[in-house]
């Protein structure tokens, strides 16, 4: 790769990291923010969820709003909005501005991280580069979560709303490099393409309410969240009639012929839902239960962090010997040994009693983030690379929502009265839940395995890389555009 093309990925890298170290400092620093600002639980539930929201629900959107505005534009000026706005949640002196503000950063995520990533797919040639790049740019975003624990800690120690003004410093920074660096591209030409409003409006209403319906089903009755996903799921129908329908759809159902496409998504929905889910009930575990503070349960965590330095010097090495199924399928088993080995949870376990499932949680995150991102891109038209992103990240916050939704309810269920003891038995059948998610998507990958293997013994000898298993995109598979297009 060129001197410019590192420079691009470095900012990329920055934007991602910056995400991630977002999201993790805000988990450390809700204990804070609880006693300053005297909210409630629901208040503070509010807190996250509000950027769940904002995040999942506008993801597909922005990306279809990266294909057809342009990749740079929507990155940069989305870059600013959350600049602008994580800066306004530092300054909250009410629970309500913290929730708008924290809404309005997750929409703000929602439409930079698929811009940064389809201006990875489009400007490195499919292959060894472009799998390189898309490796760095997951380690990075591991990083960024695993040091955002340990940060958050520290900052929350001085004042949490460092914790909010943080960001604003470092994103100030990567905007300067953004404007520098990614090169201007004209705006891309639509040939007559329109925007596809009812489409849109539909999907997001629909992501919103199912994201929302899951984020609160511990929290409601059972009636609410039927009632709530049952609408969600007939948005959904009116989407799919609309797209059918559309000269110029916001999500092409073509695109879902891909098997490679529908399994990383899959894989992905239900490997977020494990991983989420089972740190969450860690955390309560080692607070709740063993009395840890927030900066001893971030220093614990911090070893699934190993995976920012394995996803750029390890898995490109098993990828380019085995394939990317093989490696993803590979970790979603790590994934599920590590969550097996903390079912016989003790009431005293020693750090060294944890450690091993921890550093294996790390090394799967390595082996299965960054070919799923691989995976969910390959072989799919450049102008509609930003969909296929909003695609794969909607699945990751989804599934983020459901894994968190789930261990939730089991631990209710499951917790019979405020000893120890109960406090125990909570957690032993929560964490049967990432297992469980764990396994479904290793035989969901599984299947890739199959497909591959018949794909390789019909293909002729001298074959060259294959692409897409269908390849219904408009215009065939195109060649690379530049950076920043």
């Amino acid at each position: 790769m060129t001197g410019r093309a590192w420079g691009v990925l470095f900012v990329l890298c920055g934007a991602i990291f910056l995400e991630g170290i977002d999201v993790a400092m805000l988990n450390v620093a809700l204990p804070a923010i609880r006693d300053d600002l005297d909210l409630s639980t629901g208040t503070l539930q509010w807190v996250m969820s509000a950027y769940v929201l904002g995040y999942g629900g506008f993801m597909l959107l922005g990306g279809r709003a990266a294909d057809l505005f342009g990749r740079r534009r929507m990155f940069v000026l989305w870059l600013v909005v959350f600049l602008l706005f994580s800066g306004l949640g530092g300054l909250a002196s009410e629970g309500w501005m913290l929730i708008v503000a924290r809404f309005v950063t997750g929409v703000a995520a929602a439409f930079m991280t698929p811009a940064g990533l389809s201006i990875i797919t489009t400007g490195f040639p499919e292959g060894p580069q472009r799998d390189k790049a898309l490796l760095v740019y997951a380690g990075t975003a591991a990083g960024g979560f695993s040091i955002g624990l340990v940060v958050g800690g520290l900052l929350s120690a001085i004042d949490w709303r460092w914790v909010f003004f943080a960001p604003v410093i470092l994103s100030l920074g990567i905007l300067l490099a953004a404007l520098a660096l990614i090169p201007a591209s004209p705006r891309p030409d639509r040939g007559g393409q329109g925007v596809d409003l009812a489409g849109a409006v539909t999907v997001t209403a629909g992501i919103l309410l199912l994201v929302f319906g899951v984020e609160r089903a511990t929290h409601v009755p059972a009636a609410w969240t039927v009632g709530t996903v049952g609408t969600a799921l007939l948005l959904f129908l009116a989407f799919a009639v609309i797209e059918r329908a559309s000269s110029s759809p916001l999500v092409r159902p073509g695109i879902f012929r891909s098997g490679s496409l529908v399994r990383a998504n899959v894989a992905g929905l239900l490997f977020a839902a494990g991983f989420f889910g089972f740190q969450f009930i860690v955390v309560l575990y080692l607070q709740e239960l063993r009395g840890w503070s927030s900066l001893q349960t971030s220093f614990a965590l911090i070893v699934i962090g190993v995976d920012a330095v394995l996803s750029p010097l390890l898995t490109p090495k098993l990828v380019a010997r085995f394939g990317h199924a093989r490696v993803i399928f590979g970790g979603l088993l790590v994934a599920s040994l590590s969550y097996a080995l903390f079912l016989p949870l003790g009431a005293d376990w020693t750090y060294a009693a944890m450690f091993p499932g921890l550093l294996l949680l790390g090394v799967a995150f390595s082996l299965v983030y960054g070919p799923l991102t691989i995976v969910a891109t390959d072989g799919v038209a450049e102008e509609e690379q930003g969909v296929a992103g909003g695609l794969l990240y909607t699945s990751f916050q989804f599934g983020a929502a459901l894994g968190l939704s789930a261990v939730t309810a089991v631990n209710i269920t499951a917790t019979d009265g405020a000893s120890p003891a109960a406090l125990l038995d909570g957690y032993r059948a929560a964490l049967v839940v990432p297992l469980a998610a764990a396994l479904i998507a290793a035989a969901v990958s599984a299947s890739g395995l199959r497909t591959r293997r018949a794909r390789a013994d019909s293909a002729p000898v001298g074959g060259h890389r294959a692409g897409p298993e269908s390849s219904d995109a408009p215009g065939g598979v195109e060649q690379p555009a530049g950076l920043g297009s």
